[in-house]
């Protein structure tokens, strides 16, 4: 019988697929997991439990998907933008941007409750935000729909829709405001919003999308954003005519210019196309019929006369708009109309809205990708060089003579043929990370120039762990601080996450699964119940912490509604004690007066909580009417959907007597784990047979927190010989796990 001790000192390789559980000579089967849920990988080769979640609002309509875009005006002024159904709200510094504010000089007592409030300007259906109100302090602190609105009052339904009922509620005494949650009309629906494609410079950013002309979105205030279309000057157009149809202007210059064709050439969606003939050009203004048109002159015609020489807009209502944008090399740079899915269009060098092409260094141009099919182009990532995505390879722009980009210059090269799918990449330092045709591969695009003579490669990063992306990814966002972590949307819901350190070659995969559970249908599957909250979109911004942040939409079901919620991920650094500890999901914190009660939790109305009170563990409670009783007063408190973080080992490679100890029966007599920061966790062989190591002292007493413990804690494992050996850490508890290392004690029996 051979006793042995091995070291598991590191994770840096993840959860790794089950089909490498053979694999036990690779170093990545040593550094790997067959389970880690709720965990993020560090890149120093330790183990975390992920953060909670800190709820920061329901979107505008839970009934509809809804989608997270990050906006970075300066490093203190960071949004993040909700897209729903033709709107958009704004999240500044984890709350919501609020709009026009009333003061209340009533309400009363009553169902629903009545709100006094002269001069305001809410109509039936807003949304609005009350505070300061005293006497009726049970008003505070909450979002409300507005119904029953007159000239100076208008009563309030919870967001539910229920009526607010303030019968029991105390009697209102002076003060408060209504604040109206600000938001904006745009011109996508619902279902458009995840395909738009968009690029951000100072305070405006572009976005596409191509059944709608280019937008602006302008950031002149937190409350104040504006669309608009941007006129193009001179362009884009497509080749010049080559049939004998002639057009005929009735001006050379003017507005509500008759524009006369010899032969069919317009439709009526051509309304808004630029049109190009005599060196000059207009804009179609209105359609009368296939050969009649007025267009209003932008630069003067040198004639008007019968012409062949002409052309129209790229870019229309008949041809579809681009649906993919990046900036490169002081260029903003389009690609991928509905007729001309192949084709980029460069603005001029230092003008974003000059499309005047020519064969000047600064002048525009249009770029055809040849090829053989037809390759949809999927994105563009700007880096050193231009990386083209299409559906049928990956491309890279250089130049004929490696200077700046030229219309005489300018050349496209194929380096893979993996193909891109419709999700947006991500980029990291040189490296452009994108999803692969069918959406289950993660490609690294990146230079090889030094081992692959063609220049650019695209290895697969989920080869030691295909099956976490199974089912297909829908959405990512790169979190470059703390620890340079992918994150990924599943298909199912599931919140994906890689642990991405080329220079360190550490690519860890973690899955976690949000606290709460949601019953319904989900993305094209049959309804059914989850036994967790699913997210929908992700978005990252940084944050004057020294951490990114991570916001997510997540989907659950509250007290029998389908609930979409805005969350903020709490930083992976909370602080030296656990009275600032918060691993709970769409929670809410509490610091203040000492107090028997918590309120505002009316978002999990009917559900049981978990959390902290002055950091020590506290029974889970049921929200009623938004509150909680608590077992004792509290200065401190974070409260929200419990989860569970667990990792499960690989089967130990010890080694035998005669060989390899895989196959043989094994008993683990004993481990140490080596935990940094640590308070409540459990251990054992499976599962379902988990002990939970003791942290508490004598002279610590009940109720109050327990000190961050660093160092080694042993255990005893009970049990016989098992050919499986493998063991579980797990944290139920909402508390801090890191874990740095396992050193079990075991005995091999050789056979």
């Amino acid at each position: 019988m051979a006793r042995s001790a091995p070291s598991i000192s590191s994770f840096v390789a993840g959860e790794i697929s089950p089909r490498l559980e053979g694999r036990t000579e690779l170093d990545k089967y040593r550094a790997g997991l067959s389970e880690l849920l709720n965990m993020v990988v560090h890149p120093h080769g330790g183990v975390s439990r992920r953060p909670g979640t800190e709820f920061l609002g329901e979107v505008k309509n839970s009934a509809i998907k809804t989608r997270l875009i990050p906006f970075q005006f300066k490093t203190t002024d960071t949004y993040i933008l909700e897209f729903g159904d033709s709107i958009m709200r704004v999240y500044r510094n984890g709350g919501q941007v609020l709009d026009a504010t009333v003061n209340i000089t009533g309400a009363t007592k009553a169902n629903p409750v009545v709100i006094t409030a002269a001069g305001h300007s809410f109509n039936n259906g807003d949304e609005v935000f009350i505070s300061g109100v005293g006497g009726m302090t049970e008003l505070n602190g909450r979002n409300y729909k507005v119904i029953l609105s007159s000239a100076v009052t208008f009563a309030l339904q919870d967001l539910y829709g229920n009526n607010v009922d303030s019968t029991g509620f105390t009697t209102y005494t002076s003060g408060g405001t209504a604040d109206e949650i600000f938001e904006v009309a745009t011109p996508y629906p619902a279902a458009k919003i995840f395909d738009l494609r968009f690029v951000q410079s100072a305070d405006t950013m572009h976005i596409v999308h191509e059944e709608f002309a280019p937008r602006t979105l302008t950031r002149t205030n937190h409350n104040a954003w504006t669309f608009a279309t941007p006129e193009f000057l001179d362009g884009p157009y497509l080749d010049i005519n080559t049939t004998a149809t002639t057009l005929n202007p009735g001006a050379a210059t003017g507005t509500g210019v008759a524009l006369v064709a010899s032969a069919d050439a317009f439709v009526s969606t051509d309304v808004g196309r630029l049109v190009s003939l005599h060196g000059g050009y207009g804009v179609i203004a209105a359609f009368t019929d296939a050969q009649n048109v007025t267009i209003d002159i932008k630069n003067t015609l040198t004639a008007s006369t019968a012409t062949t020489e002409w052309s129209l807009g790229a870019w229309s209502d008949t041809t579809g708009y681009p649906s993919t944008v990046t900036f490169f090399e002081q260029r903003l740079v389009f690609a991928a109309t509905t007729n001309e899915p192949q084709t980029m269009f460069f603005s001029q060098n230092g003008d974003y809205f000059n499309m005047a092409a020519g064969t000047n260094a600064n002048d525009a141009l249009i770029y055809q990708i040849a090829s053989n099919q037809v390759n949809n182009i999927r994105y563009l990532s700007a880096t050193r060089v231009l990386t083209i995505g299409t559906s049928g390879g990956e491309y890279v722009l250089t130049t004929t003579n490696d200077g700046p980009v030229t219309p005489t210059n300018a050349q496209i090269r194929k380096y893979s043929n993996y193909g891109t799918a419709k999700v947006e990449p991500v980029q990291v330092a040189d490296v452009t990370l994108f999803l692969q045709r069918a959406k289950r591969k993660l490609r690294e695009f990146r230079y090889a120039g030094e081992i692959n003579t063609s220049g650019y490669q695209a290895p697969d990063m989920t080869i030691l762990a295909e099956h976490i992306t199974e089912g297909g990814m829908l959405d990512m966002a790169y979190q470059q601080e703390p620890d340079s972590i992918v994150w990924m949307v599943r298909n199912d819901g599931k919140l994906i996450g890689m642990t991405y350190r080329r220079e360190e070659e550490v690519v860890a995969w973690h899955q976690h699964a949000m606290g709460g559970t949601y019953t319904g249908t989900h993305e094209g599957a049959a309804s059914q119940t989850y036994d967790y909250g699913l997210v929908e979109s992700i978005a990252t911004l940084p944050s004057e912490t020294g951490e990114d942040e991570l916001y997510m939409v997540v989907k659950r079901t509250i007290n029998s509604a389908t609930k979409r919620y805005i969350e903020r991920m709490k930083p992976f650094d909370f602080g030296e004690n656990t009275t600032t500890a918060f691993f709970v999901d769409s929670g809410l914190g509490y610091s203040g007066s000492s107090t028997a009660t918590l309120s505002g939790l009316n978002h999990l109305n009917g559900q049981s909580i978990t959390g902290l009170v002055n950091g020590a563990t506290h029974p889970n409670r049921t929200v009623s009417a938004g509150a909680i009783t608590l077992a004792n007063n509290a200065t401190t408190a974070a409260f929200g959907l419990g989860y569970n973080s667990q990792l499960k080992t690989l089967r130990i490679e010890s080694g035998s007597a005669d060989g390899t100890s895989q196959g043989k029966p094994k008993r683990i007599h004993a481990i140490t784990l080596r935990l940094h920061e640590t308070v409540g966790v459990e251990v054992g062989s499976s599962t379902s047979d988990v002990d939970r190591i003791p942290f508490r002292s004598s002279a610590t007493a009940m109720g109050s927190a327990i000190a961050l413990f660093t160092g080694d804690k042993e255990v005893e494992f009970e049990g016989g010989f098992d050919e499986d050996d493998q063991i579980v850490v797990r944290q139920s508890q909402p508390l801090p796990l890191t874990l740095l290392a396992i050193y079990p004690r075991m005995n091999t029996f050789d056979r």
